[in-house]
């Protein structure tokens, strides 16, 4: 799950609760298939102005447990990184940690943010989407 997404969840916007992306996070929240990497929670909590605010971010986030990552998931992150340059696309080092930690757990991404259709391409790994109603 990448900042973008755990983003929506957490705005105050009531018109962003209702986003098919929102309700989906929910659905993967409640089923315990949601995985958050120290490095989103940072970016997460970077930037906020009100201390109010921070604490409060800081304590929903407390629910989800960092997901431990390993020195193969960095190398491996950088190896994507390489890869994807080599082909002219550019990410961050976060995007390709999240790249990484994904590929190696065998769990797909979830991301709003349109750059992981373009490593998706290079890399192996799977994309989350909303599914469908039933």
């Amino acid at each position: 799950m990448d900042t973008s997404i755990w983003s929506l969840l957490f705005r105050r916007s009531t018109t962003d609760g209702e986003l098919p992306v929102v309700k989906e996070l929910r659905a993967l929240i409640a089923e315990f298939r949601v995985a958050l990497l120290g490095t989103v929670r940072q970016e997460l909590l970077s930037g906020i102005r009100q201390e109010e605010q921070f604490v409060n971010l800081r304590s929903r986030l407390r629910a989800f447990p960092d997901e431990q990552l390993t020195s193969e998931d960095y190398e491996l992150a950088a190896e994507f990184f390489t890869r994807c340059r080599m082909q002219g696309i550019q990410g961050s080092n976060t995007d390709f940690l999240l790249c990484a930690a994904s590929v190696r757990r065998g769990m797909p991404l979830f991301t709003a943010d349109l750059d992981f259709e373009l490593y998706a391409k290079q890399l192996p790994i799977q994309l989350h989407r909303v599914r469908e109603p039933e």
